[in-house]
């Protein structure tokens, strides 16, 4: 009841706070399911991933279009998640994966024509511009994932485990190549991995370069116009 009081709470003034949270509550969530052991990670991960889904359907349920796509996706994810659990099917993990994939790139594609191309630039836009960037490093650990699928030996450094087990060594590969740190305990070696990887290299820097410190300084433009 309290959930669904907060959820009502989001508005278009605050949405990208409470998407931002739990995308970074979903990032937290797949490093601490390790602890709790090998037979539980994949269930907690899909429970914080329904927690996400419906987090951001309250938040960005003021894009009709993508309300529709939201709820065909969530339905389309929990038959496959049952499918894999009942039937036992592996090939389902597939399907879950391109799910999750088209999930975020859907967030990230109503994200950012709030951010990008709606009103005014404000604070909730600037914490909007930090969605979009985990969005994208969420997009490319998905990819990674499925690359594993089909080319275990694709990158030294991950296993070819299940991809709920491998989901928070993606993600930290994702944001450490998106960032261009780039510590070196995980590396691309199949011609295919290679080129994802430097190319997710490629939108991280011209992100932070572009779309963020255009939004920051038309922030700072628009406080002072306001104070003036």
């Amino acid at each position: 009841m309290e959930m669904g009081n907060r959820l009502k709470k989001i508005n278009e003034d605050n949405n990208f706070f409470y998407l931002t949270v739990s995308l970074i509550a979903l990032l937290i969530s797949s490093a601490l399911a390790e602890i709790v052991g090998q037979g539980v990670i994949d269930h907690v991960l899909q429970l914080f991933i329904i927690v996400t889904f419906i987090v951001c359907l309250a938040s960005l349920r003021f894009d009709k279009g993508w309300t529709r796509f939201l709820i065909t996706l969530v339905c389309l994810w929990i038959l496959a998640t049952l499918a894999k659990i009942v039937f036992e099917i592996h090939e389902m993990d597939f399907v879950m994966l391109a799910l999750t994939f088209s999930f975020f790139f859907g967030t990230f594609k109503s994200t950012a024509k709030q951010v990008l191309f709606h009103g005014k630039v404000n604070t909730n836009k600037v914490i909007g511009s930090v969605a979009l960037f985990l969005l994208l490093g969420l997009m490319w650990a998905i990819v990674y994932l499925i690359i594993i699928e089909y080319s275990p030996q694709a990158f030294t450094g991950l296993e070819a485990i299940t991809w709920g087990e491998n989901f928070s060594n993606a993600a930290y590969f994702s944001f450490v190549t998106l960032t261009t740190l780039g510590y070196g305990d995980i590396s691309p070696i199949t011609p295919l991995a290679q080129v994802v990887v430097y190319l997710e290299a490629i939108v991280g820097v011209f992100y932070m370069a572009i779309v963020v410190s255009s939004l920051v300084s038309a922030n700072i433009e628009n406080r002072e116009n306001n104070d003036g």
